[in-house]
């Protein structure tokens, strides 16, 4: 069998509930196994120890556990006694074909109770181990760590250290429902909801079959790509094209994108309660368009009565670019598309709208109408990961 031992952060903060934040992460890695000969998934002394079969390629595991927010790191790991002999035994059966420049033992004992502190058991092994290969110790720049963590009555040792998502486990933070284009932003506000714990509903509004399937293509590749993180997501699909048609016949061209914005919020909403969220997400971004200054996104947000966060707010284009570069959802968001949000877009649109007008405007249409019409005609699509073989 194969050990990985994975390290937590934020988690280790939680107090009294920590176990419930380490409960939840360990059942979203055993979901993201469940295809994977997994033998065991445990809590031990502050850390995880996850035993995989034999069969089972390292860097498979190794690409799904990266993804799996609340893992800070983790290592392809051996376990070993206490004692110093048996301990640096095992090691130099590990090592038997490496041969570094130089190395150092890093030691950390998860039970204080042990007889010796950290340091001392770093120069016990080291000293055993330099004896034995004659590798000279470097403690500043080695090219090899030797990573030791010293339990009760075992311990684990390491030589690399893998990133993990970071974040809070999926599940911990409650349910919020995400407007998401086929953009840049949204998906990366999306991700970012995730990665406070959050279960994100996807929310699409598109202009098919005035525009073409582009922005649904799209926007499914996103959420498949995003489940990967959150294992299990739903995506609801709003035709927005004939909503946006009347606005043009009815109301002012400069209102018409606070006008979008407003009826998509409310529509927004209407699912989310279905769903049992009670936050709505956005990847708006101060000044980024014409529709997103202050003005324009406190206009917009009136048009709700449940909270609506902003995670991107304060972010400019590029470091979005590069979050989305880093997730991967950029090349998916680069592809061309046909956005509801370009659709009869005015030549100049309104970038301060005053309350008074748009609730003027929005008196010559059949508000809550359009809103039931919207919400009726909504389409779900299910995605997990991974995909189990039928």
């Amino acid at each position: 069998m194969s050990l990985v031992v994975l390290h937590y952060k934020e988690l280790a903060l939680k107090g009294r509930n920590r176990p419930w934040f380490v409960k939840l992460l360990m059942q979203n890695l055993r979901a993201v196994l469940r295809d994977l000969d997994v033998v065991s998934v445990k809590s031990v002394m502050g850390r995880l120890e996850l035993e995989v079969g034999d069969s089972v390629p390292w860097e498979e595991v190794r690409d799904r556990l990266s993804r799996i927010f609340g893992v800070a790191n983790f290592s392809h790991a051996c376990r070993a006694p206490i004692e110093f002999d048996a301990l640096a035994g095992r090691i130099l059966d590990t090592l038997s074909d490496r041969h570094p420049a130089s190395f150092r033992v890093s030691v950390r004992r998860a039970d204080k109770r042990l007889p010796y502190t950290s340091p001392q058991i770093e120069r016990e092994v080291g000293g055993l181990l330099k004896q034995a290969r004659g590798w000279r110790v470097d403690l500043s720049q080695p090219s090899l760590t030797i990573h030791i963590e010293m339990l009760t009555d075992q311990s684990f040792f390491f030589f690399d250290k893998e990133p993990g998502a970071g974040g809070l486990p999926t599940g911990t933070g409650g349910r919020v429902a995400c407007l998401l284009s086929g953009g840049i932003d949204s998906p990366v506000a999306a991700y970012r909801m995730m990665r406070r714990g959050c279960s994100v509903l996807f929310i699409h509004f598109h202009s098919y079959p005035i525009l073409s399937r582009a922005s649904q293509d799209k926007v499914r590749e996103i959420a498949r790509l995003l489940t990967r993180h959150q294992l299990r997501s739903r995506l609801l699909l709003v035709p927005f094209g004939d909503l946006q048609q009347q606005v043009v016949l009815l109301c002012p061209p400069e209102l018409r994108v606070v006008l979008y914005r407003r009826l998509m919020i409310r529509i927004a909403e209407r699912l989310a309660r279905r769903w049992r969220a009670n936050t709505l997400v956005t990847g708006e971004v101060i000044g980024q368009v014409a529709s997103q200054t202050l003005e324009n996104l406190t206009t917009i947000a009136a048009a709700a009565s449940m909270e609506i966060l902003r995670p991107l707010v304060g972010m400019d284009k590029d470091e979005i670019a590069d979050q989305a570069a880093r997730i991967g959802t950029l090349s998916i968001s680069n592809l061309p598309d046909q956005d509801c949000c370009t659709l009869f877009t005015p030549r100049h649109p309104a970038t301060r709208a005053r309350m008074d007008q748009v609730l003027a405007a929005e008196q010559a249409l059949p508000v809550e109408a359009m809103v039931e019409a919207a919400v009726s005609a909504v389409t779900t699509e299910e995605f997990v990961f991974p995909v189990l073989s039928s």
